[in-house]
């Protein structure tokens, strides 16, 4: 066994490990949503210009269900690396240096992830005390605002998980296990 491979961290953000399961049914769930919501597009586009009736608020609806499938994807991409990275200054550096440059870029993802589900929490906190409503059906968009933010919260243990792997990865030198790094 690779020393890499006795970290907690490590064993958390293996392909097939606990999180990678519980990310991919999070993200399963949000493109169930968007296959969903794709078909009620498509029914409302027969209805506006066969029958001349649209489904009144659709856009409402829409316009939440879209963001929380995007929220949806947020863990599973973390834990898998699928955030945009730049490699050409780690490459100049070497894979020691590398390797830490990708554990700072975690570090930074954390604290980016962290402030975002804050700032949506304030967000969610603050369409509650308003008291908004969507347009046309008039639905409160409080809660909708909170399954988001909800979902933005969980890609921060993830991330946690994910940044702790690469500064084990680091202090033990051992080579990152498959889908914390794309190669490119």
């Amino acid at each position: 066994m690779r020393r890499s491979e006795s970290g907690g961290a490590v064993r958390l953000v293996r392909p097939g490990g606990p999180l990678d399961r519980a990310t991919r049914w999070i993200a399963f769930i949000g493109v169930a949503a968007l296959v969903l919501i794709a078909l009620v597009i498509v029914t409302d586009i027969v209805l506006r210009y066969v029958f001349d009736k649209p489904m009144e608020g659709l856009e409402d609806i829409s316009r939440f269900t879209f963001a929380i499938v995007v929220a949806t994807c947020f863990p599973a991409g973390l834990l898998q690396g699928q955030n945009v990275t730049i490699r050409f200054l780690g490459k100049a550096l070497g894979s020691g240096r590398a390797a830490w440059l990708d554990a700072f870029g975690a570090a930074c993802t954390l604290v980016f992830f962290v402030f975002l589900a804050w700032r949506f929490g304030v967000f969610a906190l603050d369409e509650a005390r308003h008291d908004r409503y969507t347009q046309t059906l008039e639905v409160p968009t409080a809660p909708f605002w909170s399954v988001i933010t909800l979902i933005v919260a969980v890609a921060v243990p993830v991330q946690v998980a994910v940044a702790a792997a690469w500064f084990q990865r680091c202090k033990s030198h051992a080579e990152p296990e498959s889908g914390m790094r794309s190669e490119g």
